[in-house]
């Protein structure tokens, strides 16, 4: 496996990970209607503008795109991993290449955790610091944990 930075003409491949791993995993925690909001979310678009800030990264297999990790600045903004790839490290991988890159410039790394994604964030070490809602169509909420993570930072900085 081989995380590196994402560029211009990988927005499908990128597309077809998040969006596998939404309408995979999510309707199993949340309601159509937000899964519908985070496909709508992750959109070609939002995608490119990801590339774009150079922030947006690709965990490899070989020449296939198995998953990916956005962040902006000291707020890590989405990890996703295929489902055929799920369980066997990948997430923790592109975790690790993002605190890594955070690690550079901030002291702590903060996220918001999905329902499924909380327990991975809480042994990496992740405490909850607040809860969020967000509120959709129909009177649905999307609710979602505010977590951080003290970083170590290198020494040389």
């Amino acid at each position: 496996m081989n995380y590196k930075t994402a560029i211009s003409g990988m927005e499908d491949a990128i597309h077809n990970v998040l969006h596998m791993a939404i309408k995979t995993v999510y309707p199993k925690y949340y309601p159509m209607e937000v899964v519908d909001f985070f496909c709508r979310h992750h959109s070609r678009a939002h995608i490119s503008e990801g590339i774009a800030t150079g922030n947006t990264g690709v965990l490899t297999n070989g020449d296939k795109i198995i998953g990916t990790g956005c962040f902006d600045a000291n707020h890590i903004t989405g990890v996703y991993v295929l489902p055929a790839y799920q369980g066997q490290g990948c997430g923790s991988h592109i975790m690790d290449c993002l605190e890594a890159e955070i690690a550079k410039k901030y002291d702590t790394a903060v996220l918001d955790a999905s329902l499924p994604a909380a327990c991975l964030y809480e042994h990496r070490g992740y405490k909850t610091v607040g809860h969020g809602i967000y509120e959709l169509e129909h009177g649905v909420k999307l609710v979602y944990e505010i977590m951080e993570k003290p970083l170590r930072r290198p020494a040389h900085i």
